[in-house]
């Protein structure tokens, strides 16, 4: 796990234990249904850090036989989880809160208070969000940060800046239901803050708990990287032919990898069997992610009558199973 996504869940931790204490405080004290909705969420929010940084430790477990591929993919498992709790228990709580709210609705004591506590909770959010961001932004290259999350393999690194995306502003739609509340002396507004946190952090979830899906259920690695692991393969003397790559996520860190290749037919056993390990030391040189690289030898006409048998015909320059 790299060190600045583990800094961002961090300081993600520390913020928001901060927020959580302050934000329950100030509910009790004003009676505001927004403001017992942020602190529920920022005290969730909390949870789902500590399962991940749970998850990165578990996912960090050596091979064994059971799992002759590692444990990596219980990052995966847990980010999912993360994912679900944001919409039980988080977005869950934010939508009974202003039903309550919007059934009984209560004026707001004390409204001073939830203006200086989530203006400080603000403030502090912000600082564990630009801790998040920068963490995505040195890694995202030339990408957009939207491309950047849908396709980083890294998963607590973009649930951390949306969590905390989320909660900037889910402190704004209370601070402005809090004022509102006030100002017209319509306590339903502050219901209504409630109930739009909730619609936030409802669509938190879903996008999280895609992401998450795909890297759990086996997503492919990064298309550059199998396109560089067929490029250092076709400079190998003695094959003649990549006829297909498959790849799969196994963490962040590491991805399994299957070619099928033509080699020479003049080739005795003993020379294929030195040649797959000149290719697996090329590869691991350029990509130590890759812990497993498995090499089929197979005809080009071979590959072509299997890959149309089950799955059709094959489309040029996509990734093809083998």
């Amino acid at each position: 796990m790299k060190l600045g996504t583990r800094q961002a869940v961090y300081a993600a931790i520390l913020g928001d234990i901060l927020v959580a204490v302050t934000k329950g405080v100030a509910s009790i004290i004003t009676g505001s249904s927004s403001m017992l909705s942020e602190a529920i969420h920022s005290l969730v929010d909390t949870g789902n850090e500590c399962l991940l940084i749970y998850g990165m430790k578990r996912s960090t477990r050596l091979p064994d036989r059971a799992h002759p591929f590692g444990y990596g993919r219980e990052l995966y498992f847990w980010s999912f989880i993360v994912a679900l709790l944001i919409f039980s228990l988080g977005a869950g709580a934010a939508f009974y809160e202003g039903i309550t709210h919007l059934m009984a609705p209560n004026p707001i004591e004390h409204p001073l208070v939830n203006y200086v506590v989530l203006t400080l909770s603000l403030l502090i959010q912000m600082a564990s969000w630009f801790v998040a961001l920068r963490t995505v932004h040195a890694s995202k290259g030339k990408q957009s940060y939207w491309q950047a999350m849908t396709q980083s393999k890294d998963p607590p690194q973009f649930i951390v800046l949306l969590e905390d995306s989320a909660a900037i502003v889910g402190i704004l739609i209370a601070l402005v239901g809090t004022w509102a509340s006030v100002r017209f002396h319509e306590p339903r507004c502050d219901g209504i803050a409630s109930l739009l946190i909730g619609t936030v952090l409802a669509a938190v979830s879903i996008v999280l708990a895609r992401e998450s899906k795909g890297l759990l259920i086996g997503e492919r690695a990064d298309p550059v990287l199998q396109q560089s692991i067929v490029e250092h393969a076709k400079k190998i003397p003695g094959i003649i032919t990549i006829n297909g790559i498959v790849t799969t996520q196994l963490s962040p860190q590491a991805v399994v990898a299957a070619l099928s290749v033509e080699f020479d037919h003049d080739l005795r056993v003993i020379q294929v069997e030195k040649i797959v390990e000149e290719l697996e030391v090329a590869i691991r040189k350029v990509h130590p992610e890759v812990t497993a690289l498995f090499v089929k030898p197979q005809s080009s006409l071979g590959y072509l009558n299997a890959h149309r048998r089950y799955f059709g015909e094959p489309t040029p320059g996509m990734s093809i199973p083998l």
